[in-house]
């Protein structure tokens, strides 16, 4: 289950890195990531939730006993 939220932490990253908010403001990953900017397409957006909705989900008990929904 650790790994489980591995494929979308490496979309996030990839589609961060093709951002304005990286490419043309020279900002980190984290910079971008942790804000809601213009400059982040929607896609990003929505990988970011369902990251964030991934690892609340390594948390939360009934998930681990059922296994993390998602990727």
């Amino acid at each position: 289950m650790a790994k489980s939220c591995k494929g979308l932490a490496m979309e996030l990253v990839k589609c961060l890195s093709e951002s304005d908010c990286v490419k043309v403001e020279k900002r980190s990953f984290r910079e971008c990531a942790g804000e809601k900017s213009p400059c982040i397409p929607s896609e990003c957006v929505g990988l970011r939730e369902t990251y964030f909705n991934c690892k609340r989900g390594q948390v939360d008990m009934r998930a681990r006993i059922r296994g993390n929904k998602g990727y």
